[in-house]
């Protein structure tokens, strides 16, 4: 079995073999975060690597040091996109013939970019509606033609050339982070991060994982890796139903703290990056630094003023596409979007009562849909109703019941509020 040592010393091995390979990214002081926490933190920004994600470390680490005949025979990779666009720019690289299976929750985006770096060198494949069902088909290619799997993370070489983030971290900083923000998957970059921070024991390494695909702290729960019964895959970088069995253990020895962020949140933070960072973080890029603020809550990491706070920034492909569901997702969180089945009596005047009687000054209307219905007394209208100020809402309700109006909530758990997004 792999110890922290041994990651330690293959963490070392890694950053010697990709030295002129992978970029050596910037650490940037963040004057947001560090003015809301009263800490210093900063954001090591790997979306500054070719590829746009760390998922570059980990695939050339492992695939350059395959020996001639596993090269001739070809790679393979499951990916949810930035592992493959690593894997496609490693093998156009190093020459070798790689077949990339994606799932097809896989943004058009990250699909087009595997291509253009891989070329003639990568096939992609689409298949399942998750990770894990692409890398059950990526297992079953590599039985039936003798071909290497590439792991995303569950693997010594991958997490090893992940780990070097941490490493370059220290050096860039001058000194260890008093805390350390990872962003956690499959646990690959969270492993190899941990086992070489693991000589510095002073430094506080959090696993940061999206609530709705929280495989690590499932594992740590059970005792063990399990599969979780479902996943939220939005954010498709982190969306891993199960934990590494390679990766769980070294987690679990070098004793991470592990937090969840609800997937709200994490779009917040992917606009405050956009609209006052000037950083376009794709939803994994923007997970470890969620942790560190709430619009509704207490964060889900405190740190201490004057702390040195390091957030890894894991990845930048965001599909410009996905903005509108982006900032639906936030509104949602931040308690200024709700959805409501408003019963207007069929009269002239209904309408113009709520608009008079019900809704607040800064309050706007997003979305109304209703059918007129002859034979009946009243017709609900589904109303979509953005806040100027979210403490407003229980005002908001207040009103409706006033008004003799009823209307019925829909819930943000219920399967209609999941169609509307």
């Amino acid at each position: 079995m792999t110890s922290l040592a041994d990651l330690a010393n293959f963490v070392d091995d890694a950053a010697t073999r990709l030295y002129g390979v992978t970029v050596r990214t910037p650490l940037q002081r963040n004057a947001r975060l560090s003015e809301a926490t009263g800490a210093e933190v900063w954001l090591k920004r790997e979306d500054l690597q070719p590829v746009r994600s760390y998922k570059l470390r980990g695939a050339y680490n492992l695939i350059s040091q395959l020996p001639t005949a596993e090269r001739a025979a070809g790679v393979v990779c499951a990916s949810a996109g930035n592992h493959g666009q690593g894997v496609a720019w490693s093998c156009a690289r190093l020459g070798i013939k790689g077949r990339i299976f994606v799932p097809t929750t896989t943004p058009r985006q990250k699909r087009d970019r595997m291509i253009a770096l891989g070329g003639e060198w990568v096939e992609l494949v689409v298949t399942g509606d998750t990770y894990d069902e692409a890398a059950a088909a990526a297992k079953e290619y590599v039985a039936s033609s003798g071909a290497t799997m590439v792991s995303a993370f569950d693997d010594p070489r991958t997490a090893a050339g992940q780990g070097t983030v941490a490493r370059e971290i220290v050096e860039q900083l001058g000194h260890v982070p008093d805390v350390l923000l990872v962003p956690a998957g499959g646990g690959g970059m969270l492993a190899g991060c941990a086992a070489w921070l693991d000589r510095h024991p002073r430094t506080r390494i959090v696993g940061v994982e999206p609530a709705g695909a929280a495989c690590m702290a499932a594992a740590r729960a059970a005792g063990e890796p399990v599969e979780l019964a479902t996943i939220d895959t939005f954010v498709d970088g982190a969306a891993v139903r199960r934990a590494g069995d390679f990766t769980f253990p070294l987690v679990q020895a070098a004793e991470v703290e592990l937090v969840t962020v609800p997937e709200g949140e994490i779009c917040t933070e992917m606009l405050a990056m956009y609209q006052v960072d000037g950083i376009i973080a794709e939803p994994a890029g923007a997970l470890a630094a969620a942790s560190l603020r709430s619009s509704t809550h207490t964060p889900a990491v405190s740190v201490e003023p004057g702390q040195s706070v390091v957030a890894i920034v894991s990845g930048g492909n965001n599909d410009v596409s996905r903005y509108a569901e982006i900032v639906e997702r936030s509104l949602i969180q931040e308690g200024r979007k709700h959805y409501l089945l408003v019963n207007f009596p069929q009269e002239p005047g209904a309408l113009r009562r709520f608009l008079d009687e019900v809704l607040g000054s800064d309050d706007d209307i997003t979305y109304f849909e209703y059918v007129k219905r002859s034979n009946r007394e009243i017709g609900p209208a589904l109303v979509g109703i953005e806040l100027g100020d979210p403490a407003t809402y229980p005002q908001l309700m207040a009103r409706m019941t006033a008004s003799g109006i009823t209307s019925e909530v829909v819930s943000p758990d219920s399967p209609f509020y999941r169609f509307l997004i």
